[in-house]
């Protein structure tokens, strides 16, 4: 409807749109290429021609080739990808959960870059920055009107150049110049506390290479400020997912041995397979079994899993594994719905083919692609109700999504999001306000996450308003 209203709540969507469950990365030799449709691939080369020749300026004869090699691919869904060599360098580093930056997790708000918190040990946390903080200027370029991706790549860059950024500090009331000299970070994907005596939170916001071993000393940590824990909170919320093998693991330190944590089935026979809670399938490269460390206690404890629209892939397999074999209360919103595997083939000249190669089922064999895990105690993301949750995007909403046979398009959920947009823009255009962005996840203001421990400690607690629709567009989108 070309709103251009932008706010905190729907950051995540852009990420989202691009989320994925990867098999390890593979190269693949082929002894014989299949054979070519002559005809289509005389056509491609005479459109090559034509535009090589006839257009108005010259051409770059590679970038034509990759744009058509990318356009192909784009074709097929919305998470097959060509990754030339720049994207595949950038995808190398999300997964492997390292880059050359200043080392904070961020957020925007009121169109200004805010710190949600510095990377323990990073060039920004030994610099004093603060959760909370608004970067309000990289170097002399004022932050206001940039989108979140090119105010990352301003404060990523090579290793020891230095960045100046100006801080405005709420709390002080005063504005500041900080120098920071970028260097190799290494993301946290894992966070962890003890919410209150007894009931831990635990965070993973990311499948990447070093979640699980993350995921394991966060939890050792935990277990060893209380050895007799009484519940955990386990929140995925927003997680876009990630690698196949860690969440397989994650779901394993809390399952019993040898049960199917997730099954792929596609065309190729590498792409049906059946994954267990079993260290076969998630160490890589021979390594010892990460999980061995964890106290046995991990197996009993009390679990609930806070997911949201946000949650996706490889979050959406722990929670549909864990639903499955009622190992934990899963509470929140429905989730994004990819229920497709993506597969890494690397090429020539250091770019590699992000390609669609199965879809994965729930141990039940549930196929939750454009539908989601639908929870156990659905919640609104406040006490007073929802404020984003109409206007995120799902996989059912975005272009050319894998279908299944039952699914059908949900003219509700199109008509929800345009009315709470439409609600947005009357509250913002009245009260000349930015809306509100929602408490930091893990704050004693996160209400679905109080829900969780109401919920961990026996106590009542405050589900949907809104379960009843929620529930309909479940089974609307089922997906067989």
């Amino acid at each position: 409807m070309g709103s251009k209203i932008k706010f905190a709540g729907v950051l995540a969507v852009g990420v989202i749109a691009g989320a994925l469950t990867t098999m390890q990365l593979q190269a693949v030799a082929r002894n014989a290429l299949s054979p070519l449709p002559l005809e289509e691939v005389q056509q491609l080369a005479a459109v090559f021609d034509r535009v090589k020749t006839e257009y108005v300026e010259p051409v770059d004869e590679k970038k034509l080739i990759s744009d058509a090699i990318a356009g192909m691919v784009a074709g097929l869904d919305p998470h097959s990808q060509y990754l030339d060599k720049k994207t595949f360098k950038e995808f190398r580093e999300n997964t492997g959960g390292k880059f050359i930056g200043i080392g904070i997790e961020m957020g925007m708000e009121d169109g200004l870059v805010k710190v949600v918190s510095p990377i323990e040990g990073s060039p920004a946390f030994r610099a004093g920055l603060k959760p909370g903080d608004l970067i309000t200027r990289i170097d002399d370029t004022p932050v206001k009107g940039m989108t979140v991706d090119q105010a990352v790549k301003r404060m990523r860059g090579e290793p020891q150049t230095k960045v100046v950024l100006t801080v405005f500090r709420k709390l002080e009331s005063r504005t500041f110049p900080v120098t920071i000299i970028r260097e190799e970070i290494r993301m946290q994907s894992v966070r962890a506390k003890m919410v209150e005596p007894g009931y831990g939170w635990l965070r993973v916001s990311q499948f990447q290479d070093r979640t699980v071993d993350d995921f394991v000393r966060k939890l050792e940590d935990l277990y060893k400020q209380d050895p007799n824990m009484k519940g955990l909170v386990l929140d995925l919320r927003n997680d876009p997912g990630g690698l196949l093998d860690a969440s397989v693991a994650l779901s394993a330190a809390f399952l019993p041995a040898d049960v199917v944590v997730v099954t792929t089935n596609g065309q190729m026979a590498e792409s049906r397979q059946t994954f267990k809670a079993a260290a076969s399938d998630y160490v890589r490269r021979g390594g010892p079994d990460p999980l061995r460390r964890l106290p046995a206690a991990v197996k009993k404890i009390p679990l609930v899993v806070l997911v949201n629209e946000g949650s996706a892939s490889a979050s959406e397999i722990v929670a549909g594994a864990l639903q499955d074999h009622k190992r934990a209360v899963i509470m929140g919103a429905q989730t994004f719905g990819k229920g497709s595997v993506q597969t890494i083939r690397p090429l020539p000249a250091e770019t590699a083919l992000k390609i669609t190669t199965a879809r994965y089922y729930t141990p039940l064999g549930r196929s939750i692609q454009a539908k989601g895990i639908v929870p156990d105690v659905f919640l609104d993301e406040t006490a007073e109700g929802n404020v984003f949750a109409a206007l995120r995007m799902r996989e059912a909403d975005l272009d050319k999504h894998l279908q299944g046979a039952d699914e059908k398009k949900d003219a509700a959920r199109e008509k929800a999001r345009e009315e709470a947009r439409r609600k947005l823009e009357e509250q913002i255009a009245k009260t000349k306000e930015p809306v509100k962005p929602l408490p930091e996840f893990g704050t004693p203001e996160d209400f679905p996450l109080q829900q969780a421990l109401n919920q961990l400690r026996g106590l009542p607690v405050m589900a949907s308003k809104t379960a009843v629709e929620q529930r309909a567009e479940a089974n609307t989108d089922t997906t067989k």
